[in-house]
């Protein structure tokens, strides 16, 4: 049985600290994959990619690799996607799981987010992580890793 990996598209995650700590109890690989120079834990488990800062690099890097048994921690909606198709378990930034039977949705609501944006109807962003977030996060991180050493592909 091969060991359960976790991905993070790391260019704006803000929940890396996270990560390492789970991955670390569980002695997990990480690979943060970025387009620039991110710091990383001195851990021979963390692997540090900097692709190229080409248009969604990162998430093709990410979608090239992650499988079954792998967990992907992402907030870009159709790199979820890609990942779900590829069998590997995909958890938001902000600790809520993406799944088969949700992404259809979320994939539509991104558009029209979008759609309302380039109508200058939306400003902002999303709103700051909350302590409650991070929480439910890990949650979620932790839930996965045991589903997954529980019943592997």
């Amino acid at each position: 049985m091969r060991t359960v990996q976790i991905y993070i598209d790391a260019d704006a995650c803000p929940v890396k600290a996270e990560v390492y700590r789970v991955a670390e109890r569980y002695g997990l690989k990480v690979f943060v994959v970025a387009n620039s120079y991110i710091n990383v834990p001195r851990d021979p488990r963390v692997e540090r990619v900097v692709v190229s800062d080409g248009f969604d690099a990162a998430d093709d890097w990410i979608a090239e690799r992650a499988g079954p048994d792998d967990i992907v921690i992402t907030s870009d909606i159709p790199l979820a996607d890609r990942s779900l198709k590829n069998g590997a378990a995909v958890i938001g930034s902000n600790g809520v799981p993406f799944t088969t039977s949700s992404i259809g949705m979320a994939l539509a609501s991104r558009e029209l987010m979008s759609n309302l944006r380039a109508m200058g109807e939306m400003t902002g962003g999303p709103k700051p992580m909350a302590a409650r977030d991070r929480s439910r996060f890990l949650s979620a991180l932790d839930e996965a890793v045991q589903k997954i050493r529980r019943h592997p592909s």
